[in-house]
């Protein structure tokens, strides 16, 4: 069957081919679901229900078609090292994922690590997500930034830079700093190790947008520089501002209630006083870095996921 993408008659000279979500789910093709109802309950966020449906309508065409892209990547290799009469080392392919915070990144991430790693030709797919770059809680302080948290300032850059670039220098290990979200800061001596993956999903806030100078480079070099197929997740700012306030409140039931939380005192409050301390949140940070530095690199990614209530995928824009 032929699916034919919708024109975007308000803007001609748009990059991206628009699917509404029925038109997308027929991209499917014949690829068959390999998640069950216990591997989803495993793999969905804390703020997010996603159905088996929504599996099958939006991430299984999406594995095919990164799938297609992958197997091309690897002929155009072969077809490079048969015209250099040399045997290169291999090179894994970067998808990188982002969006803004309670967007729901790190669900899409886990779902294609998921549904990818299924696949007979590349059955090694590594996440890794970019909180690890951010600085120590203490380096934040000694410079001001602990109020700007996730802002591109905040990070490591050159070491994000430098992990990436080693990834794709078919480095056989390569390792990155780890950040937990209930002490809020970089666990110290403590990495992830990436050994000679096929695939490398890397999901972040800044996947799109941090870059760094190097002296003895004429050019800024981006993330994005060394990613092979971009994926923003979007929803409209009202609805994650709601899924914000709703994660903030589950994570005060939850993960908040451990002594050893950072935000272990938001325990303590009201329904009422949460709700308002995570609007302010919102308000005052994640929603300005929404609008300044995130969103603003949207039309970077290859493909752009818009989601609507209950974390739905409504439509898919395509890179032409």
């Amino acid at each position: 069957m032929k699916i034919n993408p919708l024109l975007d008659q308000h803007n001609i000279h748009s990059a991206y081919m628009h699917f509404e979500r029925k038109q997308w789910a027929e991209l499917r093709d014949s690829v068959q679901l390999t998640l069950s109802e216990e591997d989803l309950q495993q793999l969905q966020g804390i703020n997010e229900s996603i159905s088996i449906q929504e599996v099958i309508d939006i991430y299984l065409p999406l594995s095919r078609l990164l799938n297609l892209y992958i197997k091309a990547q690897q002929y155009r290799h072969t077809v490079r090292d048969k015209f250099l009469s040399c045997s290169n080392e291999h090179v894994p392919y970067i998808i990188g994922i982002a969006g803004s915070v309670a967007v729901g990144k790190s669900t899409t991430a886990r779902i294609l690590q998921a549904l990818l790693s299924r696949w007979p030709e590349h059955p090694k797919v590594a996440l890794v997500t970019t909180d690890g770059f951010l600085r120590p809680n203490q380096d934040l302080v000694a410079r001001n930034l602990m109020h700007k948290k996730g802002f591109p300032e905040s990070f490591d850059i050159k070491a994000l830079v430098d992990f990436v670039a080693a990834i794709k220098s078919g480095k056989e290990q390569v390792s990155a700093p780890i950040y937990s979200h209930l002490t809020y800061d970089i666990i110290p001596e403590k990495s992830i190790s990436v050994e000679k993956p096929d695939i490398v999903i890397l999901e972040g806030l800044n996947v799109l947008q941090t870059a760094v100078n190097y002296p003895d480079h004429p050019h800024r070099i981006f993330v994005s520089d060394f990613v092979d197929f971009s994926i923003f997740v979007d929803a409209d700012t009202d609805l994650l501002k709601q899924w914000y306030i709703q994660r903030f409140l589950k994570f005060r039931e939850g993960a908040f209630t451990d002594p050893n939380a950072y935000f272990h005192s938001y325990s303590k409050m009201s329904e009422r006083e949460a709700i308002s301390i995570a609007a302010k949140i919102w308000d005052e940070i994640n929603g300005i870095n929404l609008e300044e530095n995130i969103r603003p690199t949207r039309d970077r990614a290859n493909l752009i996921l818009k989601k609507a209530t209950n974390h739905q995928v409504s439509s898919v824009k395509l890179r032409k």
